[in-house]
Protein backbone atom coordinates (compact mmCIF):
# COMPACT_ATOMS: atom_id res chain seq x y z
CA UNK A 1 0.00 0.00 0.00
CA UNK A 2 1.29 3.58 -0.77
CA UNK A 3 1.59 5.81 2.11
CA UNK A 4 -0.49 8.16 0.55
CA UNK A 5 -3.26 5.96 0.66
CA UNK A 6 -2.55 5.43 4.75
CA UNK A 7 -4.31 9.63 4.69
CA UNK A 8 -8.09 9.32 5.17
CA UNK A 9 -10.73 11.00 6.61
CA UNK A 10 -13.91 10.29 8.99
CA UNK A 11 -17.58 9.59 8.03
CA UNK A 12 -19.96 6.70 10.06
CA UNK A 13 -21.22 5.75 6.82
CA UNK A 14 -18.00 4.29 5.42
CA UNK A 15 -18.97 0.79 4.07
CA UNK A 16 -21.78 1.65 2.42
CA UNK A 17 -21.91 1.22 -1.31
CA UNK A 18 -22.17 4.74 -2.20
CA UNK A 19 -21.42 8.32 -0.32
CA UNK A 20 -22.64 11.54 -0.82
CA UNK A 21 -20.31 14.18 0.55
CA UNK A 22 -21.40 17.66 1.58
CA UNK A 23 -20.27 20.59 3.91
CA UNK A 24 -17.15 20.66 5.26
CA UNK A 25 -15.92 17.36 4.11
CA UNK A 26 -16.92 18.39 0.52
CA UNK A 27 -14.97 21.56 0.71
CA UNK A 28 -11.89 19.85 2.36
CA UNK A 29 -11.61 17.20 -0.41
CA UNK A 30 -12.14 19.43 -3.81
CA UNK A 31 -10.96 22.49 -2.47
CA UNK A 32 -8.44 21.97 -0.17
CA UNK A 33 -6.84 18.79 -1.54
CA UNK A 34 -8.41 19.38 -4.84
CA UNK A 35 -9.61 15.66 -5.81
CA UNK A 36 -11.13 15.18 -8.94
CA UNK A 37 -13.35 12.45 -10.58
CA UNK A 38 -11.49 9.27 -10.79
CA UNK A 39 -9.66 9.95 -7.60
CA UNK A 40 -9.45 7.59 -4.99
CA UNK A 41 -10.43 8.29 -1.36
CA UNK A 42 -9.85 6.27 1.63
CA UNK A 43 -12.54 6.45 4.61
CA UNK A 44 -12.87 4.78 7.87
CA UNK A 45 -15.75 5.04 10.52
CA UNK A 46 -14.80 5.83 14.57
CA UNK A 47 -16.84 2.52 15.20
CA UNK A 48 -15.03 0.62 13.37
CA UNK A 49 -11.73 2.65 12.92
CA UNK A 50 -9.80 -1.10 11.81
CA UNK A 51 -11.26 -0.87 8.53
CA UNK A 52 -9.82 1.11 5.67
CA UNK A 53 -12.60 1.91 2.95
CA UNK A 54 -11.34 2.69 -0.60
CA UNK A 55 -14.31 4.98 -2.88
CA UNK A 56 -13.53 6.13 -6.17
CA UNK A 57 -14.79 9.68 -7.20
CA UNK A 58 -18.11 8.95 -9.27
CA UNK A 59 -19.38 12.27 -9.68
CA UNK A 60 -19.15 15.92 -8.19
CA UNK A 61 -20.61 18.68 -8.43
CA UNK A 62 -20.58 22.62 -6.76
CA UNK A 63 -21.83 21.50 -3.90
CA UNK A 64 -21.55 17.78 -3.10
CA UNK A 65 -19.25 14.65 -4.52
CA UNK A 66 -20.31 11.07 -4.83
CA UNK A 67 -18.34 8.04 -4.19
CA UNK A 68 -18.31 4.68 -4.93
CA UNK A 69 -16.94 2.01 -2.80
CA UNK A 70 -14.21 0.19 -4.49
CA UNK A 71 -12.47 -2.57 -1.66
CA UNK A 72 -12.08 -2.67 1.92
CA UNK A 73 -9.69 -4.04 4.11
CA UNK A 74 -8.43 -4.70 7.82
CA UNK A 75 -5.30 -2.27 8.19
CA UNK A 76 -4.35 -0.68 11.41
CA UNK A 77 -1.58 2.38 11.67
CA UNK A 78 -0.17 2.50 15.15
CA UNK A 79 2.66 3.04 17.18
CA UNK A 80 5.22 -0.11 18.55
CA UNK A 81 5.20 1.27 21.74
CA UNK A 82 2.60 2.86 24.12
CA UNK A 83 3.01 6.31 26.37
CA UNK A 84 1.29 6.77 28.51
CA UNK A 85 1.69 11.14 29.80
CA UNK A 86 0.61 12.83 33.12
CA UNK A 87 1.19 16.45 32.30
CA UNK A 88 0.26 18.77 34.84
CA UNK A 89 -2.16 21.20 33.34
CA UNK A 90 -0.33 24.52 31.63
CA UNK A 91 -2.29 26.83 29.38
CA UNK A 92 -4.70 25.51 27.26
CA UNK A 93 -3.51 27.15 23.85
CA UNK A 94 0.15 25.50 24.62
CA UNK A 95 -1.54 21.88 24.84
CA UNK A 96 -3.45 22.34 21.84
CA UNK A 97 -0.47 23.56 19.84
CA UNK A 98 1.55 20.60 20.46
CA UNK A 99 -0.78 17.91 20.87
CA UNK A 100 -0.97 16.65 16.85
CA UNK A 101 2.21 16.23 17.17
CA UNK A 102 2.11 14.26 19.93
CA UNK A 103 -0.52 12.01 17.70
CA UNK A 104 1.72 11.85 15.17
CA UNK A 105 4.63 10.21 17.20
CA UNK A 106 1.93 7.76 18.97
CA UNK A 107 1.25 9.17 22.22
CA UNK A 108 -1.49 6.43 23.70
CA UNK A 109 -3.11 8.44 26.62
CA UNK A 110 -2.62 12.49 28.83
CA UNK A 111 -3.78 12.31 32.13
CA UNK A 112 -4.12 16.04 32.61
CA UNK A 113 -2.76 16.90 36.64
CA UNK A 114 -3.76 19.58 38.68
CA UNK A 115 -0.88 20.50 40.06
CA UNK A 116 0.25 22.91 43.04
CA UNK A 117 1.80 25.31 40.45
CA UNK A 118 -1.04 24.99 37.64
CA UNK A 119 -2.83 27.94 37.15
CA UNK A 120 -6.34 27.29 38.06
CA UNK A 121 -8.19 29.28 35.80
CA UNK A 122 -7.21 26.88 32.87
CA UNK A 123 -10.15 24.37 32.28
CA UNK A 124 -9.56 21.84 29.19
CA UNK A 125 -12.16 21.18 26.28
CA UNK A 126 -11.98 17.71 25.93
CA UNK A 127 -14.33 17.90 23.21
CA UNK A 128 -12.12 20.14 21.68
CA UNK A 129 -9.29 18.28 22.20
CA UNK A 130 -10.94 14.92 21.24
CA UNK A 131 -11.71 16.94 17.61
CA UNK A 132 -8.29 18.04 16.93
CA UNK A 133 -6.51 14.37 17.46
CA UNK A 134 -9.01 13.55 15.03
CA UNK A 135 -7.82 15.84 12.30
CA UNK A 136 -4.39 14.64 13.43
CA UNK A 137 -5.55 11.04 12.80
CA UNK A 138 -6.73 11.76 9.45
CA UNK A 139 -3.60 13.51 8.38
CA UNK A 140 -1.27 11.25 9.68
CA UNK A 141 -3.06 7.64 8.88
CA UNK A 142 -3.29 7.04 12.92
CA UNK A 143 -5.76 4.32 13.75
CA UNK A 144 -5.25 4.25 17.50
CA UNK A 145 -7.95 6.71 19.50
CA UNK A 146 -5.71 9.11 22.27
CA UNK A 147 -7.07 8.78 25.33
CA UNK A 148 -7.85 11.89 27.82
CA UNK A 149 -8.68 11.93 31.56
CA UNK A 150 -7.64 14.18 34.45
CA UNK A 151 -6.56 13.96 38.14
CA UNK A 152 -6.98 16.34 41.01
CA UNK A 153 -3.60 15.84 42.37
CA UNK A 154 -0.47 13.81 41.75
CA UNK A 155 -0.59 11.80 44.90
CA UNK A 156 -3.80 10.36 43.59
CA UNK A 157 -2.66 9.58 40.12
CA UNK A 158 0.80 8.08 41.53
CA UNK A 159 -1.49 5.94 43.61
CA UNK A 160 -2.94 4.52 40.51
CA UNK A 161 0.80 4.37 38.84
CA UNK A 162 3.29 3.79 41.20
CA UNK A 163 5.22 2.64 38.02
CA UNK A 164 5.44 6.35 37.33
CA UNK A 165 9.22 8.11 35.99
CA UNK A 166 9.25 11.57 36.82
CA UNK A 167 10.82 14.46 34.48
CA UNK A 168 12.76 16.79 37.19
CA UNK A 169 16.14 18.15 37.48
CA UNK A 170 18.44 15.19 38.86
CA UNK A 171 21.81 13.68 37.87
CA UNK A 172 20.23 10.97 36.08
CA UNK A 173 19.71 11.59 32.47
CA UNK A 174 17.26 9.90 29.93
CA UNK A 175 19.44 6.91 27.94
CA UNK A 176 18.32 6.36 24.51
CA UNK A 177 17.75 2.82 24.67
CA UNK A 178 15.51 3.74 27.63
CA UNK A 179 11.79 2.14 27.25
CA UNK A 180 9.38 3.11 29.65
CA UNK A 181 5.58 3.15 29.77
CA UNK A 182 4.24 6.34 31.91
CA UNK A 183 6.13 9.68 32.55
CA UNK A 184 5.24 12.38 34.45
CA UNK A 185 5.82 16.21 33.13
CA UNK A 186 5.33 18.90 35.20
CA UNK A 187 3.91 22.77 34.07
CA UNK A 188 6.15 25.87 33.81
CA UNK A 189 7.75 26.69 37.36
CA UNK A 190 7.84 22.79 37.84
CA UNK A 191 6.80 20.68 40.92
CA UNK A 192 6.38 21.96 44.62
CA UNK A 193 8.28 21.52 47.60
CA UNK A 194 5.35 19.28 48.99
CA UNK A 195 5.32 17.15 45.73
CA UNK A 196 9.34 16.70 45.25
CA UNK A 197 8.63 15.12 48.43
CA UNK A 198 5.50 12.63 47.44
CA UNK A 199 7.72 11.90 44.27
CA UNK A 200 11.47 10.86 46.16
CA UNK A 201 10.68 7.50 45.88
CA UNK A 202 9.95 7.16 41.68
CA UNK A 203 12.56 7.17 39.20
CA UNK A 204 13.10 10.92 37.41
CA UNK A 205 15.43 11.19 35.21
CA UNK A 206 16.69 14.41 32.70
CA UNK A 207 17.14 14.98 29.46
CA UNK A 208 20.98 16.03 28.30
CA UNK A 209 20.34 18.82 27.52
CA UNK A 210 21.77 22.37 29.75
CA UNK A 211 18.58 24.40 28.79
CA UNK A 212 15.53 24.71 30.77
CA UNK A 213 12.62 23.57 28.56
CA UNK A 214 9.05 24.78 28.67
CA UNK A 215 6.44 22.22 29.83
CA UNK A 216 5.45 21.52 26.53
CA UNK A 217 8.68 21.01 25.15
CA UNK A 218 9.58 18.77 27.90
CA UNK A 219 6.58 16.79 26.64
CA UNK A 220 7.30 16.25 23.04
CA UNK A 221 11.27 15.38 24.03
CA UNK A 222 10.52 12.79 26.02
CA UNK A 223 8.13 11.76 24.23
CA UNK A 224 10.00 11.18 21.12
CA UNK A 225 13.02 9.86 22.94
CA UNK A 226 11.00 7.28 23.67
CA UNK A 227 8.57 6.47 21.03
CA UNK A 228 10.73 7.09 17.92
Amino acid sequence: MDVVDLIYIFDDNAGKESLTLKGELYKYLIKVRRHKEGDKISIRAKEDIKTLYNYEINELDGRSVELRLVSSETHEVKSEKELHVAWCVIESKSIEKVLPSLCEIGVSRISFISCERSQKNFKLDFKRLDRIVEASMQQSGRTSIMEFDAYKNIKEFIKEFPDTKVFDFTDKTLKGDSDFKRVLIGCEGGFSKDEKELLKTQEVFRLNSAMVLRSESAVMAVASKILL
